[in-house]
């Protein structure tokens, strides 16, 4: 079965000043000679506009060389114009089109963007997908319309620039069957397109048809770059087998083969209509400048080693006297051009020259040398590269500045030269640019800190900063320090489960929120930094989930144009029957209201509330898991009431949480044996799977518990195994019948009447419209009452979140390498975006932001026995001989804390006091202590915490209880045992007590955590309870 595309959201924390510039390393590089602009694309994701305040007009003939470039040097600086964030991941490439008017981009988030600068309301467009990273753009002229793409996922597409989509799609390996059809590079002149990638070989297609015209073997590694000259018939070549080759397409094959490289050869860049001057780079960084204008043989042309980069090269352009480098740095080099007309120096120490990999000499200081466009420098020969292995060195006697002249005799071969002086290495003419257009300093590590609300983040300059993930700001700087240092001082010893996942690829820290996990970590009131005036509003214990606080905050202004735009449509269908007329309010008022349940998907129902709307079914969210003590249990609260068990659910009839109305819950489950109403719960998850009703059709509500039943047992902490209890059945099915028969009555009619949703963010909007025009057109004129009931803020305390964040909607599909957007905005414009953002949002982020819904997960419980202390106390819970080893294993929520499991062993071991406890008794806290590997627990540790840090092994976990002598208890009576049987162990209620609990035990409803340091104190090594 086909895994369905789910939706994410993802925020993006950076410094709300970031200067302009890129962040990581530049990919690709652009030159608009008519308005002197460079644009540069890197690994950010971002795209540049530089102003370089240069005279870029081209040379018509090498008499203009100087020339220009004494101007350009008389030029101020390159300076910043504008930059976008076109792309979420790396950028490939960039090519300009329609006349420099329009610049696209290829990007490894698999889309190609066009961006028009002059539109400064307009981000870039998409105008093509492909499935898998983009690498390479072509374009066949500089007015030309379309685009060609290339990709990893073996496909070249042809894209309408003006947003027409796909023109021509080419499936390169649907000719070779090649598992290596990636395509790494493309160029394209007329109706003529080249293609090469890592299956070594040069494929050439009609742009047309798509019809493969012909291939050239003969690279042995991955085809890196490829220049087609103005009548397509010559093809130019980079591989990564160092190589430079020379292709004819008259003769169908090689003609030359370039070997000046002495490493993998990333660019090729030429601006000559033939390809008679081309700049090369490679992965050792040397740029080296071709001249084959006036030679006999392309062998025969003169090749100088023009400048030294301390990286590999990605991309390399020229343009008025100046190359223009990018590397894996986040800065840009400028570089004097290279005068290869110039006479070449006579006293060369040898005539044969190979590239060094070395770094270069510096360049002198004088201006003249510094400079190799000066009118008086000549070439030095140790600059000079041989082009190839049959190729001749030039001999500068008879080399004239503009005109290069080769005669047979001048010429020696190499091998003669081998056999007089050997090889020497080239030195290339720059080592030191003329100009940096200087960079950022991106993220590019990171560390999640154990309290899952906070992380480090290191960037390229060594700096260490703290961020906080939930207020989205830096927290503390730290310098210049190695990130696992830093981690190790600020680390906490809390087990908190993931949430989130961040990355740091674009060089900025982005947080990905998942639905089936982001709603997994949850923190104690006391432990969110809360202003001190804030927690005193929150009941103890009380957990906020980490998921359901960022999202209420993130879309803050999403959440309040919704409640506007409720407002606005509620009014506006009551004015419509007051202006027909049909009120009648003396007959209004006897009207018995219906309920309506609103599901939360148009896959799964939730239960009915007591209506807030009357006649609308206005449905009370559930609360988040262990949210507060008198409501919700350890484990995350269903919104499906069937999927529960319906005699002991918390849930009401009436679709609330409910309470017992004594004040007594269960603490712990028995893991061994599993209740009798499994079986109930099992048909009801198999009838809520495969007998859905209809998002428009009520549903059958949980029933209420037997409180009278509950009343008469007396306030204990004991669960369902020891009490022996059994579930209504007879309730259960004498309510629920009759609606689903009702229902299986009308399901034709209810289906022809079913009114499709979309499965996003409008369609619950939608549904929820749906519900008020129902109501309304039952009760004309009646006031109706919102149904939208966002998060309360003692669930989500205020977060002022920056309004700079980018926020992200993506969706991830099976057959997509990474995550495509559908929304991309900020905090402060999201509100402004709300009609996008509806239609891209998914369904779980409006029930949470709009009824305060999370999607229903059974959180994990942790198993751990309890014992004594050297049997100096009561068992807590006497061995099942039933079970394996005759033990009792208790599960409990893994955020359960080590006070909640001493308030039930306090219970357990002196009932009397517990049931009768008076004002001035001792807190369970204050004269037990629990002990786990002989180290006492600190009293707001939670049993993940406990079992990471303490048990630190596999099996189940064993935790010793002893007494302080603060108290004095009773000791164990052996008539203890008819009353443990009737003692119940529930872990799921042991959270969900809270106060209540607190008053049985000691008749106090404030607490006090013994929080702090973990203790060093053990118990003797011999007095470790087996």
């Amino acid at each position: 079965m086909a895994r369905k595309s789910t939706q994410r959201v993802s925020y993006v924390l950076s410094p709300p000043d970031a200067p302009g510039g890129h962040r990581l390393g530049v990919n690709g590089l652009a030159v608009d000679t008519i308005s002197s602009t460079l644009y540069s694309a890197g690994r950010d994701g971002v795209i540049c506009a530089w102003d370089l305040n240069l005279n870029l007009r081209t040379r018509n003939d090498l008499h203009d060389f100087t020339q220009n470039n004494t101007s350009s040097r008389s030029s101020t600086a390159t300076s910043f114009r504008r930059q976008v964030q076109a792309h979420t991941h790396w950028i490939n490439d960039i090519i300009l089109t329609q006349n420099n008017s329009t610049l696209v981009s290829a990007s490894s988030d698999t889309t190609v963007r066009a961006w028009r600068p002059a539109a400064d309301d307009h981000a870039p467009a998409v105008i093509g997908k492909h499935t898998d990273y983009v690498k390479c753009l072509a374009t066949p002229q500089p007015d030309a319309d379309w685009v060609a793409s290339g990709s990893l996922d073996h496909k070249i597409y042809l894209w309408d620039i003006n947003g027409g989509g796909e023109r021509l799609k080419i499936d390169v390996s649907e000719y070779d069957k090649t598992p290596k059809g990636s395509v790494y590079a493309l160029s394209a002149k007329g109706s003529i397109l080249a293609s090469g990638g890592p299956d070594s070989i040069v494929r050439i297609w009609d742009s047309k048809t798509g019809k493969l015209i012909t291939k050239f073997v003969g690279h042995t590694d991955n085809v890196r770059s490829i220049l087609l000259n103005r009548d397509a018939d010559t093809i130019l070549t980079a591989s990564s087998d160092q190589t430079v080759k020379v292709w004819s397409m008259a003769a169908g094959r090689c003609m030359h083969t370039l070997t000046m490289h002495n490493d993998s050869v990333w660019s090729l860049y030429s601006d000559h209509p033939q390809l008679s001057v081309f700049y090369s780079s490679d992965r050792s960084g040397l740029v080296a400048k071709t001249d084959t204008r006036n030679a006999p043989d392309i062998d025969q042309g003169i090749c100088v080693a023009a400048l030294q980069e301390n990286d590999g090269v990605f991309k390399v352009v020229a343009a008025g006297g100046h190359i223009w480098t990018a590397t894996p740095k986040s800065s840009i080099h400028r570089w004097s051009d290279v005068d290869v007309t110039a006479e070449i120096e006579a006293s060369a120490p040898s005539p044969l020259y190979r590239h060094s990999s070395s770094v270069a000499s510096p360049t002198p200081s004088d201006d003249n040398k510094n400079d190799p466009l000066s009118s008086n420098q000549k070439i030095p020969a140790s600059s000079i590269l041989i082009l190839s292995n049959a190729a001749t060195f030039p001999n500068p006697m008879h080399r004239e500045a503009d005109v290069v002249s080769l005669s047979v005799s001048s010429l020696r071969a190499p091998t003669d030269i081998l056999l007089d002086e050997g090889i020497t290495l080239a030195t290339p003419l720059q080592s030191l640019p003329q100009e940096t257009i200087e960079g950022q300093h991106g993220m590019i590590k990171h560390i999640t800190l154990n309290d899952r609300k906070r992380a480090l983040t290191q960037d390229t300059a060594g700096d260490v900063v703290l961020w906080d993930l939930l207020k989205c700001v830096p927290i503390k700087f730290f310098g210049k320090r190695h990130l696992d240092d830093v981690a190790s001082e600020v680390n906490t010893t809390e087990t908190i489960a993931n949430w989130c996942t961040l990355h740091t690829r674009t060089g900025r820290l982005s947080v990905i929120l998942e639905q089936n996990r982001c709603f997994d970590g949850e923190i104690y009131v006391d432990q969110a930094d809360l202003p001190d005036t804030d927690t005193n509003s929150y009941r103890e214990d009380q957990r906020i989930n980490f998921g359901k606080w960022i999202l209420r905050y993130l879309f803050d202004g999403i959440v309040k144009e919704e409640v506007r735009r409720d407002e606005v449509y509620r009014q506006a269908l009551k004015l419509k029957y007051e202006q027909k007329g049909e009120c009648d309010y003396d007959v209004l008022d006897n009207i018995a209201l219906p309920t309506v349940a609103i599901p939360s998907s148009p896959e799964t129902p939730i239960p009915p509330s007591s209506p807030r709307m009357k006649g609308a079914g206005a449905t009370r969210s559930a609360m988040a898991p262990g949210m507060s003590i008198g409501i919700g249990t350890p484990n995350m609260t269903s919104p499906f009431p069937e999927l529960h068990n319906s005699s002991n659910g918390p849930f009401t009839n009436d679709g609330c949480v409910g309470k017992d109305p004594t004040g007594s819950f269960d603490y712990f489950t028995n893991a061994m044996k599993r209740p009798s109403t499994d079986a109930a719960d099992s048909t009801a998850k198999s009838r809520s799977s495969d007998e859905q009703p209809p998002p428009s059709a009520p549903i059958s509500g949980p029933l209420e518990p037997e409180k009278e039943e509950r009343s008469k047992k007396g306030t204990t902490l004991f669960g369902k195994k020891f009490q022996m209890t059994f579930p209504k059945k007879s309730k259960t099915s004498t309510e629920t019948k009759p609606i689903a028969e009702e229902k299986t009555e009308e399901s034709d009619k209810s289906s022809e009447k079913e009114r499709p949703f979309d499965d996003n963010f409008r369609g619950v909007i939608d549904r929820i419209h749906a519900d008020y025009d129902a109501y309304s057109a039952a009760n004309p004129c009646k006031d109706i009452e919102t149904l939208i009931t966002p998060t309360p803020e003692n669930e989500a305390p205020v977060l002022n979140i920056p309004p700079h964040i980018g926020i992200l909607i993506q969706e991830e599909n099976p057959d997509s390498a990474v995550a495509a957007d559908l929304y991309r905005g900020t905090v402060g414009t999201v509100r402004q975006d709300i009609d996008i953002f509806e239609k891209a949002a998914p369904a779980w982020l409006a029930d949470l932001l709009l009824r305060n819904i999370v999607p229903f997960k059974e959180i994990p419980k942790i198993a751990f026995s309890l014992k004594p202390y050297q049997d100096s106390l009561p068992e807590v819970v006497k061995p099942d001989m039933t079970a394996p080893n005759n033990s009792s294993r208790l599960n409990a929520n893994r955020m359960l804390r080590a006070k909640k499991i001493l308030a039930y062993v306090a219970e357990r071991i002196d009932p009397q006091n517990a049931e009768t406890p008076s004002e001035d008794a001792l807190k369970p806290e204050e004269y037990l202590e629990l002990y786990c590997q002989n180290t006492l627990i600190p009293m707001d540790m939670t049993l993940a915490t406990i079992r990471t840090h303490l048990w630190r092994t596999g099996n189940d976990m064993v935790l010793v209880y002893k007494a302080n002598g603060r108290l004095k208890i009773p000791v164990p009576v052996e008539d203890g045992e008819a009353e443990d049987k009737k003692a119940g162990v529930d872990l799921a209620s042991a959270e969900t007590t809270g106060a209540d609990q607190r008053s049985q035990v000691n008749g106090k409803h404030t607490d006090t955590d013994s929080t702090g340091a973990m203790l060093a104190q053990s118990l003797p090594e011999s007095d470790v309870a087996s």
